[in-house]
């Protein structure tokens, strides 16, 4: 499919933030934006890259009112020499495929994703940021545009992307952060759509997310959705325990998202081979036990957003427990400075997860 390209004059175009360091995380869009039709009958058609404007909707929307509507987050980094480049963007198109297929919306070829998203990233290079630990955060979406009011799958769609630049996910930034364990309410259960980004994921985790950060804490961790007792992902990130010298991940049985940094701990740590790695059920029990008689040495979150994010506290049914000496960890430490290092390109790729620009 070809791709026609509408490019904004230079003198319409945006000032570009002045410092990597003052960079949030959402906040900024860059000039311009991939956008591409599907009508059932017709399929994928109309790819085109344009200036960055206002999505026209009708009211009856499908997305809108039955929540047909998917997305995937990924990076691009710019290395040292001043080259760009993806980290395992093909497993982000396999998942978002796997999305598109649970809620009934069309996949999309994985070669044309990815070559679509490269070209609109030649376009907005320039926003790409210099600094490590910036990036220019990609969000490819889809969502079900056809008006009809009536419960079926929708037969038209757009799919878009927007980008733009980020510093840190959390303002605590690689510094570990403090967690609080949800009671009440759950996430997902089995059976649903908790494995897929679905955007309704995260619609129904905001009001538990809230009432952890007003008291205090930066995420929230949930647990299983049917006895309230296995560790499941932490805010939107999946979540990792070192006990002893077995690193520990809930295992993907339909309500975790598997997480392309999720794959890369599994991998890495294996390659590495000084820890027992296993997808287990963690029970919150455990977490609490283990980490007051020491064993639990380390707890961490992983994502794209935040790449590895150590965890110091854990709150649960009134108590808190600290885990390790409430820094961040060895493993944690040489996780994320492996991960990053590849990313920027200060370490050679021998896994293959690197796509050049």
């Amino acid at each position: 499919m070809e791709i026609e390209v509408n490019l904004l004059p230079s003198e319409s175009r945006k000032e570009k933030p002045g410092s990597d360091d003052e960079l949030s995380f959402g906040d900024t869009f860059s000039d311009h934006m991939l956008m591409v039709d599907y009508k059932e009958g017709q399929g994928w058609h109309n790819a085109r890259i344009v200036p960055y404007e206002d999505l026209r909707l009708d009211p009856a929307a499908m997305s809108i009112h039955y929540a047909q509507s998917l997305f995937e987050g990924l990076k691009c980094y710019r290395r040292k020499d001043g080259g760009l480049q993806l980290f395992r963007p093909r497993d982000n198109f396999k998942r978002l495929n796997q999305s598109a297929s649970r809620l009934c919306m069309p996949e999309l070829d994985v070669e044309f994703g990815l070559s679509s998203l490269k070209e609109l990233i030649r376009v907005e290079q320039d926003w790409v940021p210099r600094s490590r630990g910036a990036s220019l955060y990609l969000r490819p979406t889809m969502l079900a545009t056809e008006p009809h009011l009536g419960v079926r799958p929708a037969r038209e769609y757009l799919y878009f992307v927007i980008v733009g630049p980020v510093g840190a996910y959390y303002k605590e930034g690689f510094n570990p952060v403090r967690i609080f364990v949800s009671e009440k309410y759950v996430r997902a259960v089995r059976g649903g759509v908790g494995d897929i980004k679905a955007s309704g994921n995260y619609a129904a985790s905001l009001y538990a997310a809230k009432e952890a950060q007003e008291k205090g804490f930066t995420q929230i961790l949930w647990l299983d959705a049917v006895e309230r007792k296995y560790v499941e992902e932490v805010g939107t990130s999946n979540m990792f325990f070192l006990i002893e010298d077995e690193l520990i991940t809930p295992p993907l049985t339909g309500s975790i998202l598997s997480g392309i940094t999720r794959l890369t701990v599994l991998d890495l740590a294996r390659e590495w081979g000084a820890y027992n790695v296993v997808e287990r059920q963690v029970s919150i029990d455990e977490v609490m036990a283990k980490a007051k008689d020491g064993r639990l040495k380390e707890a961490f979150a992983s994502g794209t957003a935040v790449v590895i994010s150590p965890v110091s506290e854990v709150f649960y049914k009134g108590e808190m427990v600290q885990i390790g000496n409430g820094q961040t960890g060895p493993l944690a430490r040489k996780l994320f400075d492996e991960i990053t290092a590849i990313q920027y390109g200060g370490k050679q790729d021998t896994h293959g997860w690197i796509e050049e620009i």
